[in-house]
């Protein structure tokens, strides 16, 4: 998987615990050349591009990383744990995050 270095640059920047767009933005910039505004923009259009088709209801999968997939989750009957009284929950669709194999492995390591 290329993964631009950005795992390597993470490190040896001293990052913390969070990638952010402007990280990403950096990555570009430094790896591909690109002017820092060029590549805030690319950032900002691919995340822009991924939000916009999962919120038409289509699923975004990047290979070597992972699936963002959207459910839809019935209606079901809560409890309010203060009181214990049964609530209903109403239906809704909800996104989760499922790793690829590969980063899955990369993680373990």
């Amino acid at each position: 998987m290329a993964d631009l270095g950005i795992a390597r640059m993470s490190k040896e920047m001293g990052l913390g615990g969070t990638l952010t767009r402007a990280d990403l933005a950096d990555v570009v910039h430094n790896r591909l050349g690109l002017s820092r505004a060029e590549s805030a923009q690319l950032v900002e259009r691919v995340l822009h591009h991924m939000c916009h088709s999962l919120s038409e209801g289509r699923n975004v999968k990047i290979s070597g990383f992972g699936s963002f997939i959207l459910r839809d989750k019935g209606q079901r009957v809560g409890r309010n744990p203060k009181t214990g009284i049964e609530v209903a929950i109403a239906p809704r669709r909800v996104m989760t995050f499922r790793a690829s194999q590969i980063m899955r492995d990369r993680i373990a390591r």
